[in-house]
């Protein structure tokens, strides 16, 4: 189930350039003529992103946490008011069916996810509801901007703020809607959509440089973070796209908490396995003619070892690529995606060398 966004009217902007037609930002801009400006004011100084193509939604009622804790991937049973958190909706084996973002402020929870499949997932959610005080609704009257970079502080005044939230928490903005600090460093604006000109006109004004989703995806992929359906495919588990937070609230599975669809097979790996593939960054040879596309097969001498996912030109590293690749391949493995070699950035693979709580346990009990 997909939804027709309707382009955003921050791409009014003068210099403003849409997202290729038929891609999941083509809804708002991919620049504003300096791509890699853009993502250099993003690192150094601050920038604002228009993300107004997300799909966002509410849940109501004074049962909406004790229920979601109970069909979703993290612990929010206990989610203390203005904070924020990561969950996913799996599958009965575990795959990744949904990523999300919410925040409880107020008496009412805040979802956002990529627009095409939020249609999908409040479905699910509504289904799920029976005879909880829980009302899972669509919410297309707010919108999400992202504020990157270093100097958000220098946005406080025309924020309306004192201060600025710590990691997964919100505060209320004036005239509605809330600001939310994500762990990579980012803040998001989730605000009224009517809004949404005058927010960009007054952020804009006051320092903040105008970047297109190029830059967000860029800074994003160089971070190792993924999207959903981009980064992922029908078989990713939540080991193979770093979305396990361990005990904390960071990460979008809580390993302390039961009770969810795909629970099973997230506590089987973590105890006793290893991921059957990581999502590793690939540095791509910029000389080829053809340029690869999301869902291209990563190959090793002929054999396909992965699955290419988000691509992307970064103003520091070059073309750069996320990709799920077998856990046996080496770092040093020589790769190619389409006609273009590709290298396994060493840094982003990670450690492989522990042993798990489960198979220690049962290596001991069979006296090894």
């Amino acid at each position: 189930m997909s939804q027709v966004v309707a382009p955003s009217p921050v791409l009014h902007t003068p210099g403003a350039v849409a997202g290729v037609p038929d891609t999941p930002d083509a809804a708002v801009a991919w620049h504003y003529g300096d791509p890699f400006g853009e993502q250099k004011a993003a690192v150094e100084r601050v920038a604002v992103v228009d993300r107004s193509h997300r799909f966002v939604a509410t849940i109501t009622g004074a049962e909406r946490l004790s229920w979601l804790h109970t069909i979703t991937s993290q612990h929010v049973a206990t989610l203390p008011d203005g904070r924020s958190a990561e969950s996913l909706d799996l599958d009965l084996n575990g795959r990744i069916l949904h990523h999300f973002v919410l925040t409880d402020l107020d008496g009412t929870v805040w979802l956002d996810t990529e627009a095409d499949r939020g249609a999908e997932l409040l479905a699910f959610l509504q289904k799920m509801v029976f005879w909880a005080d829980a009302k899972p609704e669509a919410a297309p009257e707010h919108a999400v901007l992202s504020l990157l970079g270093p100097r958000v502080d220098t946005l406080l005044d025309t924020l309306g703020l004192t201060e600025l939230p710590e990691t997964y928490a919100a505060h209320g903005l004036p005239g509605g809607g809330f600001l939310r600090a994500m762990p990579d460093g980012s803040f998001d604006l989730v605000i009224p959509r009517a809004g949404l000109s005058d927010w960009w006109s007054k952020l804009t004004n006051a320092g903040a440089a105008p970047a297109g989703m190029w830059a967000y995806e860029a800074l994003r992929v160089a971070a190792l973070r993924p999207r959903i359906g981009i980064d992922t495919d029908e078989r990713t588990i939540p080991h193979e796209a770093r979305w396990i937070g361990g005990t904390e609230e960071y990460g979008a599975v809580h390993l302390n908490k039961g009770c969810y669809r795909g629970q099973e097979t997230v506590a089987r790996v973590h105890n006793l396995g290893k991921p059957p593939r990581n999502l590793v960054l690939l540095h791509l040879d910029g000389s080829a003619d053809e340029r690869p596309v999301t869902g291209d097969d990563v190959t090793a001498g002929g054999r396909t070892v992965g699955r290419l996912g988000t691509v992307v030109d970064h103003y520091e590293l070059g073309p750069i690529a996320l990709a799920l690749v077998k856990r046996s391949v080496p770092a040093n493995t020589e790769l190619v995606v389409g006609t273009m070699a590709a290298a396994i950035d060493p840094d982003s693979v990670p450690a492989d060398d522990t042993v798990q709580a489960g198979r220690a346990a049962v290596d001991r009990l069979r006296g090894r």
